[in-house]
């Protein structure tokens, strides 16, 4: 399976982000968000480290396991939260695969929602004004 071309920038929504290079067509897989696969119960402390620093980079896998993509992650980890994103995320096995939920223009940035939950939140920059919280 070839992937699509795909670019780390500067992003207006939040510091980085990833651009297509290429159109990319709807249900597209485009890239697999890797990290350390560690138990959830390890992540916490995790979690509350890049909380601290205004970033979301421990991804909840199931029920036991979370993919930290702040340590061996790839540039899936700068796919900004958009609360009306162009891409969903598929969770296969422990894999988590970044889809395209419509066409995606070369040039346009990559945001999928990141549909977390709990108390420890973050401010959504998705757009100026944007009232919900990560």
């Amino acid at each position: 399976m070839t992937l699509p071309h795909i670019s780390r920038q500067r992003s207006r929504v939040h510091g980085f982000g990833v651009f297509a290079r290429e159109a990319i067509n709807k249900n597209r897989r485009i890239i697999d968000y890797a990290g350390e696969l560690v138990r959830n119960d390890q992540s916490e402390a995790r979690e509350e480290r890049y909380l601290a620093q205004g970033c979301i980079w421990v991804f909840r896998v199931n029920r036991r396991w979370s993919r930290d993509a702040g340590v061996g992650g790839n540039i899936a980890r700068f796919i900004n939260h958009a609360c009306r994103p162009n891409c969903w995320f598929e969770i296969v096995d422990t894999t988590i695969w970044i889809r395209a939920s419509k066409s995606i223009r070369a040039g346009d940035e990559l945001t999928y929602d990141y549909a977390t939950v709990g108390e420890r939140t973050i401010p959504c920059r998705c757009r100026p004004g944007c009232p919900n919280t990560l």
